[in-house]
């Protein structure tokens, strides 16, 4: 199957964004998909905001891009947009670092208000970065997931079976690996 990076642009540790993303990835390993989680937050702050294109940690971003079928971009929305330090990794990114990639853009936020955060905001930037297949996205309310001092997750089941319809669009479109890549 596809290896797909899981990126989750949340600054936050407790973030109901990230935990969502880590539970989802659950899904698509289960369905055969190497998944490799990436949390901006843990990219050193002086690297990302000082540009350092050579600083280990953002060539090794730069590597889990290049390596990947398939992307999860997952963030909370701020101020009608996804979060700086998103934005801040995809700025250090080579221009083209999607080209080739089908991609699955997810936001999560408090109000209905920014449900159009996706296309508005990080769906332009996703394909000036040359995403070959951006699949819908969606947008899921912060009181429909509960995250649980155990490490588990709830979320409500309308907003478990939407992102499970566009998890599930999202493998489909990355579709087989082709021989002569998975030979590489």
């Amino acid at each position: 199957m596809a290896t797909i990076l899981s990126v989750s642009g949340s600054p936050s540790a407790s973030s109901r964004t990230g935990k969502l993303l880590r539970h989802l990835d659950t899904r698509l390993a289960g369905q055969g998909h190497e998944v490799i989680p990436l949390d901006v937050r843990t990219i050193p702050a002086e690297a990302l905001l000082g540009a350092d294109f050579r600083h280990p940690a953002i060539v090794e971003a730069t590597e889990l891009f290049e390596r990947a079928d398939g992307v999860v971009i997952g963030t909370p929305v701020y101020k009608a947009a996804y979060s700086g330090v998103l934005k801040a990794l995809l700025d250090l990114l080579p221009q083209y670092a999607l080209t080739g990639k089908t991609v699955l853009p997810l936001a999560t936020g408090g109000t209905t208000a920014h449900v159009l955060a996706i296309d508005y905001a990080l769906r332009p930037v996703l394909s000036s970065m040359g995403a070959a297949h951006i699949v819908q996205g969606w947008f899921t309310l912060d009181k429909d997931i509960t995250a649980h001092e155990d490490g588990s997750l709830t979320v409500a089941p309308a907003a478990i079976e939407a992102l499970t319809q566009v998890l599930d669009q999202f493998s489909t479109a990355l579709g087989p690996v082709p021989l002569l890549a998975a030979a590489v």
